[in-house]
């Protein structure tokens, strides 16, 4: 039962979370079943029950009649359960499904006692219908019954798994570490104040996978922390108290000291990637959340800080509070970044791998400058200005990151061979490990989560004299003459005929023989005449003229009518 079950599902959408893909999988299933059996209810026009019996079971096609029944409803249930977080309505529908799907597994569990059927497969009947009547009972919030459906369920697939080989084995084990957080959730809720501390290692033991196990702890986890949250009332932070009235701040302050040590306890960076990724989506929630009170408190707030002479309200502070914590995880984040991004250089160093893309000093230099850019805001925050031994913590720790950075500059620097800019930089590096140094004084408690300037020094000096011996050497180095079948200054043939080169691309299509279209050459321009003469020539007079024009009248205008002459 459970591997047809598991292999139906992980091959028509439940590996994506798709219930609709599957619940329509099972219709069509049960289609080809009953036309395949002649088991139709019906036709067209009629629909005419009937009922699997003992007596027909002659084919276990019948049993897997049931089953696809059963899986169809228990799909459509969990498809309902997605789409109730918006539409409240749909859980009386879930509801109804899923005693559907339970009275299938009943149904299904009746016709497995039959003298036809293996021990095996009696037993997985059992449990399918265990686990379904768990289910119900879990949605009623029936917490004692629901419990002891999940742990009959979880011995008879207990006992399955030590029955068979190792192969089958693992299905069961599968079955058995999805049933776990449910049976820990209902103990808390009967009353086992431990069960949330196991819920949190499962999480953690689950490591990068997601999915619906994932999702389900997820939830749990959210779950039990509510019920905790409501005793919740305050929060202090820096000296000064704040309450706290947001359920939804309430549930991720309660939740953060455990976030931070499953954070610490992760084996590896998968892990520890996804649990980060997790506090900081929770931590942006709460964030919103503030935000939103905020909104109507502006102008009560504008009034406070009037009265009160620059001390910001509480909800202000509380928002600062909030933004402090989600500043620093992603800081912590972006180091466990860095420091597993120093480990792969390290190794990069020691062999090269080919087909990945190595790391390089350039991708340690944009989680530095990230990391600088957070702690620039931090600075920032609302009601901490006047905060001297904030500012000055904010201060050291910047100059730990500065040094960092510095020196991953420098080996990129190194890496281009351009000595003199490292040396500088390694020198800017010393300055600044040698100020934190000197400034830590009373507050090493706040640094000891730093990377140690110490070992940085250390690190510096060596690389120092490396790069004065490798910039020695490349100094008195010969420079290599390139052989004539490596130059290419991009001439064409007609002006490098005194030099010898192996050209391919002489005999190719795109042959370089001259500049064409020519350049344009100098050439004298045309002569432009001034006639400077004409400044010194005298021109006869033309006084007798004019006047005996003046002279001639009507009578020359006649004369000159008729062709006479004067």
């Amino acid at each position: 039962v459970l591997q047809i079950v598991k292999e139906s599902q992980q091959q028509h959408g439940l590996r994506h979370g798709d219930f609709q893909r599957y619940r329509g999988y099972c219709s069509r299933r049960l289609r080809r079943l009953r036309k395949t059996l002649n088991f139709k209810m019906g036709n067209r026009h009629k629909f005419t029950g009937k009922k699997v019996t003992e007596e027909i079971l002659s084919d276990n096609r019948y049993l897997l009649l049931i089953l696809m029944d059963a899986e169809r409803a228990w799909s459509y249930a969990m498809q309902l359960k997605q789409e109730a977080n918006t539409e409240p309505r749909k859980r009386f529908h879930l509801l109804s499904r899923l005693r559907k799907a339970v009275k299938h597994a009943e149904e299904l569990e009746r016709l497995c006692e039959s003298n036809r059927v293996d021990a095996k497969t009696k037993l997985e009947a059992q449990a399918y219908m265990a686990y379904l009547t768990g289910m119900l009972r879990f949605e009623h919030q029936e917490w004692k019954a629901a419990m002891e459906a999940f742990n009959k369920c979880k011995t008879i697939y207990e006992k399955l798994a030590n029955a068979f080989t190792e192969e089958q084995a693992v299905l069961y084990n599968q079955r058995v570490e999805e049933i776990s957080p449910n049976i820990r959730y209902c103990a808390y809720n009967i009353g086992d104040q431990s069960a949330m501390n196991e819920l949190m290692q499962m999480r953690l033991r689950s490591g990068g996978t997601e999915g619906l196990l994932a999702e389900k702890l997820e939830a749990l986890i959210t779950q039990t922390r509510a019920k905790q949250a409501a005793t919740m009332s305050e929060v202090e932070w820096r000296g000064r108290t704040v309450p706290v009235k947001i359920d939804k701040v309430r549930i991720f302050l309660l939740g953060l000291a455990d976030n931070e040590a499953a954070i610490a306890q992760a084996e590896n960076e998968e892990t520890k990637e996804r649990l980060f990724e997790s506090l900081l989506s929770e931590c942006r929630d709460a964030i919103q959340a503030v935000r939103e009170e905020l909104k109507p408190d502006q102008k009560q707030r504008e009034h406070s800080l009037e009265n009160d002479s620059g001390k910001v309200s509480n909800i202000q502070y509380l928002h600062s509070y909030l933004t402090y914590i989600k500043l620093s995880t992603a800081i912590k984040r972006n180091e466990s970044m860095a420091k597993s991004l120093q480990k792969a250089l390290l190794q990069q160093q020691r062999s090269d791998e080919d087909g990945k893309r190595s790391p390089r000093p350039q991708d340690l230099i944009r989680l530095y400058d990230i990391i600088l850019q957070n702690l620039v805001e931090l600075t920032q925050l609302p009601g901490l200005e006047e905060d001297k031994n904030f500012q000055k913590e904010i201060g050291l720790k910047t100059l730990v990151y500065k040094a960092y950075r510095c020196f991953f500059i420098a080996q990129s620097y190194v890496l281009v061979k351009k000595w003199s800019e490292a040396l500088v930089l390694y020198e800017r590096v010393l300055k600044y490990a040698r100020e934190v140094q000197s400034g830590a004084g009373a507050h090493r408690n706040s640094l000891k989560e730093l990377p140690d300037v110490q070992d940085l020094i250390t690190q510096v000096n060596a690389e120092k004299y490396s790069l004065q011996a490798a910039a020695i050497l490349d100094a008195n180095d010969p420079h290599e003459t390139e052989s004539p079948s490596q130059v290419k200054d991009g001439k064409p043939l007609s002006e490098r005929f005194e030099t010898f080169c192996l050209d391919p691309s002489l005999v190719s299509k795109q042959v370089s023989l001259v500049h064409f279209p020519p350049g344009f050459q100098p050439i004298p321009c045309k002569p432009l005449f001034f006639d400077l003469a004409l400044n010194h020539v005298a021109f006869p007079p033309l006084e007798d003229k004019v006047e005996q024009k003046a002279k001639s009248g009507l009578t020359g205008y006649i004369k000159g009518i008729f062709g006479f002459k004067s």
